[in-house]
């Protein structure tokens, strides 16, 4: 860095390690909700539908996508962000006891399911940069590559889709 040469450059190594310890904190914590309430990639897992559930279904989400399916961290920020969004309207706005977490995987995508008891559909609502609620749905159709509902006999199953990918390509 020109004209720096003598200045102190910040450590670079105590980030690292700090970024190493959340990373396996988190990890451990996914293993956990994973012994506890099961693997969504191979069945649905029911939760209870309480703000705390939205912890065990980010972590169960990023679980699954970095240590099992290895897609990136990227991938795993995003879907965690819109599991959380999806798990929050399940819990806020449908007064179910519990609330389902499915996801599977194909070539090229992976795809996320929140199932609730609630045949209530979910709005997509315009978004203002005043507002300080409503942008859940919004974040999920800006950040995945597809989203609906499903009406099933006894409630629905919100979902997104994304785009990953395939083993093999660069």
């Amino acid at each position: 860095m020109a004209g720096l040469e003598g200045a102190e450059q910040p450590r670079q190594r105590d980030g690292v390690t700090a970024i190493r310890w959340m990373t396996a904190i988190e990890d451990e914590q996914g293993l956990k909700a994973l012994e506890l309430f099961g693997d969504p990639s191979l069945e649905e897992v029911r939760l209870p539908s309480r703000p705390e559930s939205a912890a065990t279904a980010r972590r169960l989400t990023h679980s699954v996508i970095v240590r099992q399916w290895t897609l990136p961290a990227q991938t795993a920020e995003s879907a965690v962000l819109l599991v959380s969004e999806l798990v929050g309207n399940a819990v806020r706005h449908t007064g179910a006891r519990v609330f389902g977490l499915r996801m599977t995987r194909r070539p090229g995508w992976i795809r996320v399911e929140v199932r609730d008891p609630s045949r209530g559909l979910p709005c997509l609502l315009p978004v203002q940069p005043m507002d300080i609620s409503g942008r859940g749905l919004y974040l999920v159709d800006k950040l995945s590559d597809r989203w609906g509902v499903d009406l099933l006999p006894r409630g629905k199953t919100t979902w997104f889709e994304m785009r990953v990918p395939q083993p093999g390509s660069r």
